[in-house]
């Protein structure tokens, strides 16, 4: 019995390691001179803790942007004001009209008055290395079509952390060999580098005004258009502090597309997937059997799955030391984030963020 349950971890935990790919955003070639206008497109609503960082990130690029966008989404804070004092380019957002979800609505009102030939699509949370422009152009350039890059997790208080799990899984999601082939292959809506060519041949957000999904279905548009789409790894490049507002904040943001977004993967990666979360919920139970007789080939899964995911990590998030040791709390967070967003699309068929609540599928916003 004890070789079996270890074979079976040793199963379960290979999963991670066929999800997972090291494909972080490369360096450029050398020589290599960025070129084309290039616009920065930022949507932002109640975001006057976080644009500081971004703006003052995108003043320090070695590629300086022909144009920095921010859209105020009808913010209540001083997001206007403090975009304003960066001396780049504000607007206020209309009206959300019928049809269309928040962000697509703010991210189509910047593109209307973009002039670039390239678009950077980027959430007010993100913070770019001094090089990050330079390196996300040459990297679209070395593959063409549309790429997004998921952030490294800058994380500070306890309950950040518990992102740990949500932030893998996430991962795996983007990095899944078995993605390749997915013709709803979608993109990290944090951070999108495209052509403007490209992106009106996809329709743009005009194309997923209606979804809540907007990254995930606008990556199924550019494929469907016949664009190449790419996903990176956003370390030593780009990062992000997702959620310093709050656990409140945290536990909606993930859970307003946590049940939704497994429809968009391929069978292949869910079923990977899924297995690796089985085994890492059976080591994680495992602590509570330690007295028995199958001690030691649990604590073997347990031992085996910290020391994969402190390797992951580091390609994740900045967890502290010892949290991802600690690993079976960041698991509890997502079981609750999983179940709470069945609640709320099964009896209600809406999700809140960012005071509004948008009906799934987005039939209705307000």
């Amino acid at each position: 019995m004890e070789m079996l349950i270890i074979a079976l971890f040793m199963g379960t935990f290979a999963a991670g390691w066929v999800l997972f790919r090291r494909n972080t955003v490369p360096s450029p070639p050398h020589g290599f001179k960025p070129s084309g206008r290039l616009s920065v497109i930022i949507p932002a609503r109640n975001e006057e803790g976080n644009l500081p960082h971004l703006l003052a990130s995108l003043q320090a690029q070695s590629f300086k942007p022909a144009e920095v966008i921010v859209v105020d989404d009808c913010s209540e804070d001083r997001t206007r004001e403090i975009a304003e004092s960066y001396g780049v380019r504000v607007i206020a957002n209309s009206t959300l009209p019928p049809g269309w979800t928040g962000k697509n609505w703010a991210v189509w009102n910047g593109y209307l008055h973009a002039t670039g030939d390239l678009f950077a699509f980027l959430d007010a949370d993100v913070r770019l290395t001094s090089r990050a422009l330079e390196y996300l152009l040459a990297a679209r350039e070395q593959t063409g079509g549309v790429i997004s890059v998921v952030p490294y997790h800058l994380t500070v208080k306890l309950y950040e952390k518990l992102a740990l799990v949500p932030n893998l899984l996430g991962l795996f999601a983007f990095t899944s060999p078995m993605e390749h082939a997915n013709p709803n292959k979608g993109l990290y809506g944090s951070c999108i580098l495209t052509k403007r060519e490209d992106y009106e041949k996809a329709k743009g957000h005009e194309g997923v005004k209606a979804e809540l999904l907007d990254d995930l279905n606008l990556g199924a548009k550019f494929r469907e258009a016949g664009v190449p789409v790419t996903n990176f790894i956003g370390r030593h490049t780009v990062a992000f502090r997702m959620y310093p507002g709050g656990i409140r904040s945290e536990i909606q943001g993930f859970s307003k597309g946590a049940v939704l977004s497994t429809s968009k993967l391929s069978g292949w990666t869910t079923l990977l997937v899924a297995i690796w979360l089985i085994g890492l919920i059976g080591a994680e139970v495992g602590l509570f059997l330690l007295g028995t007789s199958l001690a030691l080939p649990l604590a073997f899964g347990y031992l085996l799955y910290t020391v994969q995911i402190y390797y992951f990590v580091g390609y994740t998030g900045r967890f502290g030391k010892w949290f991802p040791a600690l690993h079976m709390l960041s698991t509890v967070f997502f079981l609750y984030i999983m179940l709470y967003s069945i609640y709320q699309v099964l009896f209600f068929g809406r999700v809140a963020w960012k005071g509004r609540h948008v009906e799934v599928g987005g039939r209705k916003n307000r």
